[in-house]
């Protein structure tokens, strides 16, 4: 962290000249939807001598995670995930760029895109503030421009007073902060952009503090490796090591266990299989992230009660490399476990590995029998493809008219009601604060805040994600969200139909949550599943034909 520097007094921050926390209160409310549990969420600071923790700081109980040497900050790739967590799969292909597309959602933060004025005219706002310009600084030019910040921003930053700006501290919002910060770095504006990575928010993060400080340390890791262009340095700062597969496996049980956004992709795709398949005495069942397994035990026992005997079962489980070392061997060990489970609950059983990434499957791949009824499972999977704005192949989009040829009886898709896919990167910026900012804080209620087993969780299953969102680009930006209302156009022109869920789907999702934090809700809607926290949609479930 670097030593800030001293300025005379007559360049000092006006704080008071007007409010901070109003300026804060009239940024949220125009800028975005804040849909967290708390809203408005303010740091409060016990005392200027607590010690805050940066990732480069942080005393972490164990290691990090695991990292490969690049010569990019494109090369913060996404490995794991509490949505993905054997790896996610991507795809490098030729870089082709496109405009973004904007679908609407019931509830989903910042998920079309603002007017751009607007936006920046109260990023101004907040950035006058804090910093104290005077207004021969400011060009009134759409009500948004700053003369003297960008080429000229060396000789702008030396005006700031970043001393008294650290003095009070306590007083400022982090996510305002973080908000402004991300604006500088989308305009190229450096030294401002390093001005309050290194003299403020460098201070106020901490992977060991509430929600949104812990969210706000690897926030300002995505940034710092965007604003460098280099993963060296993420990697460096983020004291990369790999667990082992004991350790790694035990901090995706934890969220497993804390969370229940894999239990509700798990519990309603097997309802609306089981459902789809109960007239079917041969099933097959394709999964594109089969990961443990995890999600056939339960089916397998569904199916195992079945009046008139259990049907038989083959399940072909999609997976890539990375997720080797995440499960401690090949695909070859899921097989074995399902098939001796299967065997113990009377199922005839067969399992069938494409090690391969879900970008990489074509017709080849996939023996299909005649006489078996075929289901198709997309667990928070589809999005790590790669669309027409990375690849002109768009494996996205190929994947899904290469199932629709298949003729599955039932495609089930869960996925994050999120838009981060092909957003203007603060725009993307922001829709990640606000979603990320809700999942912390549903973590956060599980756990004691200094639980160190929670805290390892958090840095080796969900901040690489975090990273990759902000700091990568292109073919190396594996973490493409899309919201509900994308997919139903992306599945429609492959030729699907939207599948109604019965009660008894509906009934057996909203079961799980008795086990979970009353915040916790249960959506149905235009004829798909929504799992919120407070009043942000998190996940959604729909199921295809």
């Amino acid at each position: 962290m670097q030593t800030s520097q001293k300025h005379p007094s007559s360049a000092g921050v006006h704080f008071y000249h007007q409010p901070v926390q109003g300026i804060y209160q009239m940024l949220q409310s125009n800028l975005c939807h804040d849909s967290s549990s708390q809203g408005t969420t303010s740091v409060s600071f016990e005392t200027c001598k607590e010690q805050y923790f940066t990732l480069e700081s942080c005393p972490a109980p164990t290691a990090f995670m695991d990292c490969d040497d690049s010569p990019s900050y494109a090369s913060v790739s996404s490995k794991r995930t509490p949505f993905s967590p054997q790896g996610s799969q991507s795809c490098y292909s030729d870089h082709h760029q496109s405009s973004d597309n904007a679908y609407g959602s019931p509830i989903s933060g910042l998920s079309s895109v603002d007017d751009g004025h607007g936006l920046k005219h109260k990023l101004r706002e907040l950035e006058i503030s804090l910093l104290g310009l005077d207004e021969s600084d400011i060009v009134d030019s759409c009500g948004c421009c700053m003369a003297k910040v960008g080429l000229q921003g060396a000789s702008q930053l030396a005006k700031h007073d970043w001393d008294q700006i650290v003095e009070n501290i306590p007083q400022l919002d982090l996510k305002g902060v973080l908000k402004v910060c991300a604006q500088a770095v989308s305009d190229d504006d450096i030294p401002i952009a390093r001005g309050w990575m290194d003299n403020v928010l460098g201070r106020m993060v901490s992977v060991s503090g509430d929600p949104i400080q812990r969210l706000g340390a690897y926030l300002l890791e995505g940034l710092r490796a965007r604003l460098e262009s280099s993963g060296n340095l993420i990697y460096k700062s983020l004291k990369c090591e790999q667990p082992t597969s004991q350790e790694l496996m035990s901090y995706m049980h934890i969220l497993y266990q804390i969370c229940p956004y894999w239990k509700f992709a798990y519990i309603s795709a097997n309802a609306v299989i089981e459902e789809a398949m109960a007239n079917e005495s041969r099933i097959h069942i394709i999964d594109f992230q089969i990961a443990q397994g995890t999600q056939w035990y339960l089916l397998i026992q569904a199916l195992a009660h079945r009046p008139g005997g259990p049907p038989s079962l083959r399940v072909t489980g999609v997976d890539d490399s990375q997720s080797i070392h995440a499960r401690g061997g090949g695909l070859q060990i899921v097989g074995e476990r399902l098939t001796d489970y299967a065997r113990s609950c009377g199922v005839p059983f067969e399992f069938h590995s494409a090690a391969i990434s879900g970008c990489d499957v074509v017709r080849g791949n996939i023996e299909i029998r005649h006489g078996e009824a075929l289901a198709v499972n997309f667990p928070y999977v589809l999005h790590h493809m790669p669309d027409e704005s990375v690849s002109t192949e768009n494996h996205r989009d190929r994947l899904l008219r290469l199932v629709k040829s298949l003729s599955p009886k039932v495609v089930t898709l869960v996925e994050q009601e999120s838009n981060t896919n092909t957003s203007p990167f603060f725009h993307r910026f922001v829709e990640t604060l606000d979603y990320y900012t809700a999942m912390f804080e549903s973590i956060d209620v599980a756990c004691p805040r200094d639980d160190k087993k929670r805290i390892s969780a958090e840095q080796h299953c969900v901040a690489r994600d975090i990273v990759n969102m902000i700091a990568c680009e292109g073919v190396e930006r594996v973490e493409r969200h899309e919201l509900l209302g994308k997919w139903r156009l992306r599945l429609s022109m492959a030729g699907f139909k939207q599948c109604a869920f019965s009660s008894s789907v509906m009934a057996a999702t909203q079961n799980l949550l008795k086990d979970f934090n009353q915040n916790y809700r249960l959506e149905h809607k235009d004829g798909a599943l929504y799992l919120g926290w407070m009043h942000r949609h998190m996940a959604t479930s729909s199921a295809w034909r």
